[in-house]
């Protein structure tokens, strides 16, 4: 194969292996952006004894909306997962998370074997 042609078929692979890298990149994006946010909005709720109405009135959204995001039909945008941390007052990474959260006899267990 003559240097040219060479050269060619490389700078040819270097191009193709760039747009794969670029289409990978592009999916990881997709999954982390249609990944589910897990949330304690629930307990929260029901430990403050409020109805889905009422905490929906609080943080200025309709009650339905509340719903879907306690069955985890839908994700909380970054200005109303702040506004209910706030409104709970607890931070934000306890109230959501990207991952499921541990259940309370885990956290107590880890609490325990960590002594």
């Amino acid at each position: 194969m003559p240097i040219t042609c060479f050269h060619s078929h490389v700078s040819g692979s270097l191009d193709l292996l760039r747009n794969e890298n670029k289409v990978v990149e592009n999916i990881k994006m997709l999954c982390i952006c249609n990944n589910m946010i897990y949330n304690r909005i629930k307990i929260l709720r029901i430990e403050k004894g409020l109805s889905r109405k009422d905490l929906a009135e609080a943080v200025g959204v309709n009650f339905q909306t509340i719903g879907y995001l306690e069955r985890g039909d839908y994700n909380a945008s970054l200005e109303l997962a702040f506004k209910l941390a706030e409104f709970f007052n607890v931070p934000i990474d306890m109230a959501f998370s990207p991952r499921p959260f541990k259940s309370m006899a885990e956290q107590l267990a880890e609490i325990r074997a960590a002594e």
